[in-house]
């Protein structure tokens, strides 16, 4: 399944896109280290790819996770687009992040990959709320989440372990209600 706006679109990764995915994690190691987790061992390499593909769709299987690609209207891989730690029963939730290359920001493509992934939620995925947490110092993505229609929800002192250390974040949500409206 592909969704798309005029200029971007996102898809389930394939094994097939692990090596351009692992050349945009290398070219981009340094812009995204302030903002992502520590990769684990192995994270950077070709196998380490191939394996996240591989467990991404394991997980879009059972309903745990949903992980694509952002792609620009060339079909060139431009980032990535997730809903995890899906709950289900009384919650229908999950967690949204993202990442764009540092030569591709700027031009909507978060944006809409997030309108896209929370539209695949709702719609397919069959959720209630997604969520979505931003540090503080992250403007860039303060604003993608603010134009795509999230609400914020508060703060959260200390909420993840960002580049080795804990970080505070702000939270967002937007619920199916509110999309539909």
């Amino acid at each position: 399944m592909e969704l798309r706006t005029p200029t971007t679109s996102i898809r389930a990764l394939r094994p097939s896109d692990a090596e351009e995915l692992l050349r945009l994690r290398l070219r981009n190691r340094d812009f995204f280290r302030p903002w992502e987790p520590v990769p684990g061992p192995g994270h950077f390499t070709l196998g380490g790819q191939r394996l996240d593909i591989e467990c991404c769709e394991d997980d879009a299987r059972v309903g745990r996770a949903y992980v694509f690609g952002i792609f620009d209207a060339t079909d060139t891989l431009v980032g990535r687009v997730a809903l995890t730690s899906v709950v289900r029963l009384s919650w229908c939730n999950a967690n949204l992040g993202y990442y764009v290359a540092r030569d591709h920001n700027g031009r909507g493509h978060a944006t809409d990959a997030v309108r896209l992934a929370v539209t695949f939620a709702f719609r397919d995925a069959g959720l209630h709320r997604v969520q979505a947490g931003v540090m503080p110092a992250n403007k860039p993505s303060l604003r993608v989440v603010d134009k795509a229609g999230f609400r914020r929800e508060g703060y959260a002192p200390r909420y993840l372990r960002i580049a080795g250390r804990w970080e505070d974040h702000v939270l967002f949500a937007v619920t199916v209600e509110e999309w539909t409206a």
